[in-house]
C-alpha cells in the first residue's frame, strides 16, 4: 500500500508488511487511535472504539498506512467487541508473525456501558 494511490479500505490479506532489520533488538511497537468504528451486528447502532495495539517484531514490521485502511474496513461491518478484537489479533499475527502482540480494544461507552477487550498472541 506504501506510495500507492489508496481509495479504500483493504482487507486482511492485503496488509503489507516491511523488513524489520535489528531482530535481535527488544523492541516494542505502538499503534493508537480513537477513529476505529463499526456497527453493533444486533442493532445496527454505530459503535466507537478506542485501539491500542502494540507488538514485538521478530522479522516484519506492519506498515502504517496498509493497517490504516485496513482499520477503515471495519466501519462497514457488524461485530461485537470482543470478536472484533480477537479477529484484529488473528489478521495482524497472520500479517507480519511478531514474536508477541496486544490489541487492547475498548468500546466507548454506550448505553452507560464501556467494553474492553484485551486479546494476545505470544511473547506480549
Amino acid at each position: 500500500m506504501l506510495g500507492s494511490d489508496a481509495r479504500g479500505p483493504i482487507e486482511a490479506g492485503q496488509l503489507d508488511t516491511v523488513p524489520w532489520n535489528h531482530p535481535g533488538s527488544d523492541a516494542v511497537v505502538e499503534f493508537s487511535t480513537d477513529e476505529l468504528t463499526a456497527f453493533c451486528p444486533v442493532t445496527g447502532q454505530p459503535d466507537f472504539y478506542v485501539l491500542r495495539l502494540s507488538y514485538r517484531p521478530a522479522g516484519r514490521l506492519l506498515e502504517s498506512k496498509a493497517l490504516k485502511l485496513y482499520l477503515w474496513g471495519f466501519r462497514d461491518k457488524g461485530a461485537f467487541a470482543e470478536d472484533l478484537a480477537a479477529t484484529m489479533l488473528e489478521d495482524l499475527v497472520a500479517a507480519c508473525e511478531p514474536r508477541g502482540m496486544t490489541v487492547d480494544l475498548t468500546q466507548k461507552v454506550r448505553g452507560g456501558l464501556e467494553l474492553r477487550t484485551v486479546v494476545r498472541h505470544g511473547e506480549g
